[in-house]
C-alpha cells in the first residue's frame, strides 16, 4: 500500500483498486481510521482525537490531490505524494 505523506507519526496511505467509496487510512501507532474523501467522515476504525484532528485538516487542505490519487489507484498507477501538514 503506497504511502502518500506523513506527518507527525501519521501516515497516509492508499491501497490499489480499493472499494468503494473514495478513501484513505491514516495510520498513528497501533491505531487506524479509514476516511471518506468526500465528506471527510471516518469509515471505519479509530484514531485518538488530536491526531484525528490533524488528519482532518491535511484532508480537508488536500482533498483535490487526494481525489486526483484515488483516481490514479483505481488505474493501478503510482500516486503522488502529498506534503505533510506543517
Amino acid at each position: 500500500m503506497p504511502e502518500i505523506s506523513r506527518f507527525f507519526g501519521i501516515i497516509i496511505r492508499m491501497y490499489f483498486n480499493d472499494h468503494q467509496p473514495p478513501h484513505f487510512h491514516a495510520e498513528y501507532g497501533s491505531h487506524e481510521g479509514v476516511f471518506n474523501i468526500v465528506d471527510l467522515s471516518i469509515i471505519h476504525g479509530t484514531l485518538p482525537r488530536r491526531i484525528k484532528v490533524m488528519v482532518l485538516e491535511w484532508a480537508f487542505e488536500n482533498r483535490h490531490q487526494l481525489m486526483q490519487n484515488w483516481e490514479l489507484m483505481r488505474d493501478s498507477k503510482l500516486p503522488e505524494s502529498i506534503p505533510p501538514l506543517e
